[in-house]
């Protein structure tokens, strides 16, 4: 491979040894025989090494996930406004001068692929957890006119906990979206501590875990009648999106 023309690509987060990033760009840059092109995991500890990863020689384009969605954006020289807005970036752009601006694709991954499932009187939506991934989520569902709540294991000034649940509060929020990482592959017993038995057919459960495929929290709902769907679109989503940034 020819060094000057190589283009590198690559995932920033922590313990992501099962990477849904690299195993989807390297297919794709074998399919679309991109040979200059590589894509790798950027698998820190935590961000104190981040300064010299920027400098990674014929570095183009990064994507971000756990934990480092937020931590990441002081590092960035500019922010998209929505990634901004939303308070998390899961993309990085390598401009031409050097420079780094970070955007957020999740939110275009998510409403695309929750749009179809919502009914049309969907108007309110639980939000399990709190950290980056789950800022996209609300901000895409705002501005779909959808109210959110989030829920998570402290009440605070933003959340109430998972024991404030009340039947009553989950009859009223009919999509429940699970941010967190409970129940990801190989914890697939793991599920958030919500009262299921209050789940009815009306319900959308929306599940940003693709591995496994139907997870614990997705079970539940399933049982009770109600539409479920993994993040597996998403994930699609917000790296093609992605993709386009890099090449814009």
């Amino acid at each position: 491979m020819n060094e000057k023309n190589r283009k590198r690509f690559g995932l920033l987060g922590c313990n992501i040894d099962y990477s849904f990033s690299k195993v989807y760009f390297t297919e794709k840059f074998a399919r679309e025989k991109r040979v200059q092109h590589s894509y790798e995991n950027f698998d820190l500890p935590n961000l104190n090494g981040f300064g010299e990863l920027l400098k990674t020689p014929n570095i183009k384009g990064m994507n971000v996930t756990i934990p480092y969605k937020q931590e990441v954006m002081p590092f960035l020289d500019e922010l998209d406004e929505v990634a901004a807005e939303i308070g998390a970036v899961n993309t990085i752009v390598f401009r031409a001068d050097g420079t780094t601006k970070g955007y957020n694709t999740d939110y275009i991954g998510f409403q695309n692929s929750i749009s179809p499932l919502l009914p049309e009187n969907t108007t309110a939506a639980l939000v399990l957890g709190t950290g980056g991934a789950s800022k996209a989520i609300v901000y895409t569902l705002n501005k779909m006119g959808i109210s959110t709540q989030y829920v998570s294991r402290k009440s605070s000034k933003n959340a109430i906990s998972y024991d404030e649940l009340t039947p009553e509060i989950i009859n009223s929020h009919k999509l429940i979206v699970n941010t967190t990482p409970l129940g990801t592959f190989p914890e697939v017993a793991q599920k958030p501590t919500i009262d299921y038995s209050h789940l009815t057919a009306n319900h959308v459960l929306y599940d940003l875990i693709y591995n496994p495929a139907e997870t614990a929290f997705m079970k539940e709902g399933l049982k009770r009648g109600a539409k479920v769907c993994n993040g597996k679109n998403m994930l699609i989503g917000q790296a093609e999106a992605a993709w386009k940034l890099w090449n814009s």
